[in-house]
């Protein structure tokens, strides 16, 4: 019985611990990428540029995908709000992905002089990217709200930096130091957070949580 009882948490365990990492792997994998994202566009970085956001392309999506995963199971109105958002960062990111980062940036890369229409491509990607950044914002407040209401004190630490770097991710993206961090921030709450779920009491067969004896 004890041997099972040990096998049982240490498997509990492993799924803890790969569940954070799981959600933790897009932010991480993104900060690394920001510190090879150029400055600026110019002739010189464009090639860097629009190649970059080619690898960036599937990875931005994922932050969302970090949020539904921390939203599993949760059913209530504020949690399908926060998957909602999380949606709308995936889309509206996406198009600053291609429009400001791989289509300015090849336009650089193939003009030899400045391109008019690349800045065009940049100012309304940055549009798009902004709606996309504040729906991120808005997803993690919401995911925060439901992940501590139904985890309590636990998941308020996470719930907090995730905030943070979501906050900074605003007009960060990528780029090292304030993105770079920010991303940083990114998969160390949504660790975080995975992590506290993991506190709560096993519920009883009958559906409640045990209740702690007094002897």
């Amino acid at each position: 019985m004890t041997d099972t009882v040990t096998a049982g948490a240490r498997t509990t365990s492993l799924h803890r611990v790969g569940r954070a990492v799981a959600v933790a792997a897009p932010g991480l994998v993104l900060a690394v990428l920001g510190l090879f994202h150029p400055r600026v566009l110019a002739q010189s970085t464009a090639g860097a540029w629009w190649q970059l956001h080619v690898v960036a392309l599937p990875l931005f999506p994922l932050l969302a995908v970090a949020l539904w995963v921390l939203l599993r199971g949760e059913t209530g109105v504020v949690a399908w709000l926060a998957r909602i958002a999380a949606y709308s960062y995936a889309a509206f990111y996406t198009a600053l992905d291609v429009l400001a980062g791989i289509g300015a940036g090849y336009l650089v890369d193939r003009a030899q002089s400045g391109s008019q229409e690349a800045n065009d491509l940049r100012s309304l990607g940055n549009d798009l990217g902004m709606i996309g950044s504040w729906s991120f914002l808005v997803a993690v407040v919401l995911t925060g709200f439901v992940l501590v209401r139904r985890d309590g004190w636990a998941a308020l630490p996470g719930a907090a930096i995730l905030f943070g770097g979501a906050a900074s991710f605003l007009h960060g993206h990528i780029y090292w130091p304030s993105g770079g961090l920010a991303m940083v921030a990114v998969a160390g709450g949504c660790a975080a957070l995975a992590w506290a779920a993991g506190t709560r009491p096993a519920p009883q067969p009958g559906g409640t949580a045990p209740v702690p004896s007094s002897s």
